[in-house]
């Protein structure tokens, strides 16, 4: 199953990287936020350190590329998030489980789609994410929830805290020292993967 992928939602073609997981141990589905998408050298670090212990991986673009300059479609959640679902489900007939990674406006759209009555999502990790986004729908989701920031991304943490106090799911906030938003300070994005992984692995046959 492993290589490039064509999904085809909401009358576009949305394409994605698939790296096969080891036995089986979820994939990771990265919800991208605007400004980045599937190339970008820090979504497809974090997914190689992921695929490290054993857990699968797609990167995909929720937008088509004639659509990325629309800001409205940007923030559009209940979008990102119908797509994000949609993805997932035609995902689910050759893996067996699932778990979200999001980024900025990425983890809104992740954590809206979790929050679906029928979402079998297994864990969620947010990197510097708008969880804040998935508004009152953050109280229905069910997947343990890591909410990652960094330090020095003060506007963020205080989202993210707000965000935190409606999960009624299990959850952690964890600050990530010397860290801006795009974590681009050296090791910062090493930490976020290292938190990543382990949440992910400890949750990966979460009921």
């Amino acid at each position: 199953m492993s290589g490039e992928k064509t999904f085809k939602v909401d009358g576009v073609r949305l394409s994605g990287s698939l790296t096969d997981p080891v036995g089986d141990m979820p994939v990771v589905v990265f919800a991208h936020g605007s400004g980045s998408g599937r190339f970008s050298p820090r979504n497809r670090h974090v997914a190689r350190l992921l695929q490290d212990v054993g857990l699968g991986t797609l990167l995909f673009d929720l937008l088509a590329p004639d659509e990325e300059g629309d800001r409205r479609l940007v923030f559009d959640i209940p979008l990102l998030s119908a797509r994000l679902c949609e993805v997932t489900m035609q995902l689910l007939d050759g893996v067996r489980t699932i778990a979200y990674f999001g980024a900025s406006t990425g983890a809104g759209a992740a954590l809206h789609a979790a929050a679906e009555p029928d979402a079998d999502i297994t864990a969620i990790v947010s990197r510097g994410g708008r969880p804040d986004l998935a508004g009152s729908r953050l109280s229905a989701v069910r997947a343990p929830t890591l909410l990652l920031v960094g330090s020095l991304d003060t506007t963020v943490i205080d989202l993210n805290r707000q965000a935190a106090e409606l999960l009624e799911c299990e959850h952690e906030l964890v600050i990530v020292p010397g860290a801006t938003h795009l974590f681009e300070e050296p090791g910062t994005l090493d930490a976020v993967a290292d938190h990543a992984r382990s949440w992910f692995v400890a949750h990966a046959h979460n009921p």
